[in-house]
């Protein structure tokens, strides 16, 4: 077993879907257990269970006035938190505070080293914004995270990468200002794909300009022109010297999936789990946490997300050769 390495899962994270008729389903988490289990990772890595954070905790990134609003609809169980995206559902209150307790547990785990590394297969609800839900997104456990980083423990360089299909608006725009959040985003063309941001010249705004990097990548993609992105991403992120790395490692941009248009495999995941885990060991004391993200077709999810623990513990042999 690889203490250095754990993995969060149960029923309180399985309960964040939107139902059987939503591309967000009731499967996602399984379909990933399934494969890590026959893939033998189970007795690799230390797992363990999900929790629910407390509000103030989601506050720390959320509006109070919409966190309330979400404590209501949740209450009452129907209609909408978006425009059309994101139902309500009875309990969806405490199934979006599971994911973001989930990752705090996480992130204190890595920060007491209880671990180095970390995956949580439902979180990365990277759409939420401070005010809003988006994307299937209820409320945002990146940003929260970045957050609980700042006020817990003191940490200043962020880093931010995210390699999901869609944009990390949520993010993208909760941090814009903030020159110690190094984002480095690789996604399909907003012009293609939801939420429609992310473009090249969006570098960061006041203090912060220059301090963000989109990566959009063209409809129909492959691993070889992502992984000629990854160089300018993995550069980009070594000039912000982050202190600890959150990876939103979205399954959707592998080919296939129902939603979007690129055309990877679970190696893209693969490889740049395996090179973020060298540069968290060069600027972060090793601390990086993987959000599963996106990702809608079940198979694909699977081996993406799997890749990426594979690739967490294998680290400390690669590292050592």
């Amino acid at each position: 077993m690889n203490k250095n390495v754990c993995v969060y899962m149960g029923d309180l994270l399985r309960r964040y879907s939107f139902g059987k008729g939503h591309p967000f389903g009731p499967r996602r988490q399984a379909a990933f257990v399934d494969e890590f289990y026959r893939q033998g990772l189970d007795q690799k890595v230390v797992i363990d269970e999900p929790m629910i954070a407390a509000q103030e905790q989601i506050e720390w990134f959320h509006l109070p006035d919409y966190v309330e609003r979400v404590k209501q609809a949740s209450t009452a169980g129907r209609g909408f938190l978006d425009y059309g995206d994101t139902p309500a559902f009875p309990g969806v209150y405490e199934a979006a505070a599971a994911v973001v307790g989930t990752v705090l547990k996480a992130v204190d785990a890595i920060m007491v080293k209880s671990c180095r590394r970390a995956f949580i297969p439902i979180a990365g609800l990277h759409h939420a914004r401070r005010e809003a839900a988006a994307g299937f997104c209820v409320f945002n456990d990146c940003g929260v995270a970045i957050e609980a980083l700042r006020r817990r423990y003191g940490v200043q360089r962020i880093g931010y990468v995210d390699i999901d299909a869609h944009h990390g608006d949520g993010v993208f725009y909760g941090f814009e200002d903030d020159p110690n959040v190094t984002i480095v985003d690789l996604h399909e063309d907003g012009r293609y794909l939801y939420p429609g941001t992310g473009s090249e010249n969006e570098t960061g705004i006041g203090p912060a300009v220059g301090s963000k990097l989109n990566l959009p990548m063209p409809p129909g993609a492959t691993d070889k022109q992502f992984l000629e992105a990854w160089e300018q991403a993995e550069a980009f992120l070594k000039r912000g010297q982050p202190e600890f790395i959150l990876f939103q490692c979205g399954a959707d941009s592998l080919a296939g999936d129902p939603l979007t248009h690129l055309g990877y495999s679970s190696k893209a995941h693969g490889h740049a789990a395996k090179r973020l885990c060298t540069i968290a060991e060069q600027y972060s004391s090793g601390r990086i946490l993987g959000l599963g993200g996106g990702g809608y077709d079940l198979d694909n999810l699977a081996r993406a997300w799997c890749a990426v623990v594979q690739a967490f513990v294998t680290a400390d042999t690669q590292l050592s050769d």
